[in-house]
């Protein structure tokens, strides 16, 4: 067991020089955002990540593009989302209050003589209407300067692209994650890297051509395209820092190398079961001896029978904690005050997250991945930012790497982009 070592955050980046006086205010300053969300931390994340970096935390406001949800809908989600809700409302036109319509909605039926046609708690979200927010952005722009628009999800691109083309000098629009083609209708594309995979040689190889069209950009890389290695994210140095803090007296106290333990769940493109969580297991035991402490956590996409398996196998372990889903969600604090982590391979995100931290990663279930997802991982290895997990590894000696710092990166560029237009942020 290694002595107690002070916790590792990232250094923030270094700042942007400072803004010619001429740009302090006026319409050329940019102080306010609105970000287009799709109901998904993960993609609303990636947009608010980029805000943060751009230092406009507190100046931005959240839309979302609300698709229908529920029985039929769930095998309508591939149809653009305004014809999606023309066709749920006609369901609910013409089936109404009837046990046929309640079942195509996925609703348990019970008969109610009165219909109020809305949904409980929609009435806090604000809807994107592209219109209202074109309108805004030209209407306040000699008083507020540019409205900025980050938009994130296959869901939010006919909206941003929208307003880009309604008020196209009074707004700058970012569309994270690849919109497929068009993209001129966007100021700034930011993409993983790996979205570019079946366009290479060996992607080719894999991918069915019919398929690539629909998997990857139907176009080359045009000048506003900013690429990544994973994905943008809120875990940037202040807020870990301040995770830091919230988090001190539950998890500074714990016996060190702390070892934080991820799990996600399945996906289309890197599918495990039961057998990887036995391996996962199996190698955790491996390295319990060489570990202070260790913390596991599920995420929302977690299936019960991998749970039970990490449960049944380490939830007994005087060393392990397994955090249930109540209270406080510690993610934040894992980040900051982990040594190590081990990160199953279906996640992006939370693999992203992690090599921000430049401690070590590990990742369990790489040689899973196809296709794009494959080329992720192998991009990390080859960039020394993670390493397979075997259980063969002593938690006490650590490794580092330059942490990736995707949202300062990104933000960089944007801003020239905004100067390149005599626009800049406050």
């Amino acid at each position: 067991m290694s002595s107690m070592r002070p916790i590792r955050l990232p250094e923030p980046p270094s700042g942007f020089a400072g803004t010619p006086e001429i740009f302090e205010g006026g319409v050329n300053a940019v102080r306010r955002a609105v970000v287009i969300g799709n109901g998904f931390a993960g993609a609303e994340n990636q947009s608010i990540g980029l805000v943060r970096a751009l230092g406009l935390a507190d100046k931005h406001s959240i839309y979302r593009v609300i698709r229908p949800r529920g029985g039929i809908n769930e095998w309508l989600r591939w149809l653009p989302v305004s014809l999606h809700k023309i066709i749920d409302c006609v369901i609910k036109q013409v089936f109404g209050g009837s046990k046929f319509g309640a079942v195509l909605q996925g609703k348990r039926f019970v008969p109610s003589p009165t219909q109020n046609g809305g949904n409980v708690g929609l009435s806090s979200v604000l809807e994107a209407d592209a219109r209202q927010i074109a309108f805004s952005a030209r209407e306040n722009f000699e008083k507020d300067g540019p409205l900025l628009v980050v938009a994130c999800g296959r869901d939010t691109i006919s909206i941003a692209s929208s307003i880009k083309s309604m008020a196209p000098n009074n707004v700058f629009v970012i569309q994270i994650q690849h919109p497929r083609s068009g993209l001129d209708r966007f100021d700034s594309v930011v993409t993983p890297e790996h979205d570019y995979y079946a366009l290479t040689a060996s992607g080719q190889q894999e991918i069915p051509r019919f398929l690539r069209g629909w998997i990857s950009p139907r176009e080359p890389r045009s000048k506003n395209v900013i690429c990544t290695v994973g994905a943008l994210h809120q875990a940037d140095s202040t807020a870990l820092r301040i995770a830091a803090t919230t988090w001190h007296s539950e998890l500074a106290p714990l016996p060190k190398p702390l070892l934080v333990v991820n799990i996600g769940g399945p996906t289309k493109h890197c599918r495990y079961g039961a057998d990887l969580a036995k391996q996962l297991a199996g190698s955790l035991h491996g390295v319990l001896a060489s570990c202070g402490s260790v913390r596991v956590s599920f995420s929302r996409r977690t299936p019960e029978k991998i749970s039970d398996i990490i449960l049944r196998e380490l939830g007994d372990h005087p060393k392990v904690y397994v955090w249930d889903g109540k209270g406080p969600n510690p993610h934040m604090g894992h980040l900051a005050w982990a040594d190590a982590f081990v990160i199953t391979a279906d996640s992006v995100s939370m693999l992203s997250e992690a090599c921000s931290t430049g401690k070590p990663v590990y990742v369990v279930g790489a040689e899973r991945c196809k296709w794009k997802f494959s080329a992720f991982q192998r991009t990390l290895r080859e960039r020394g930012l993670v390493r397979p997990f075997t259980g063969l590894e002593d938690m006490s000696n650590s490794w580092s790497y330059p942490p990736l710092t995707e949202a300062a990166d990104v933000a960089k560029r944007i801003r020239e982009a905004l100067a390149e237009r005599g626009w800049t942020l406050r």
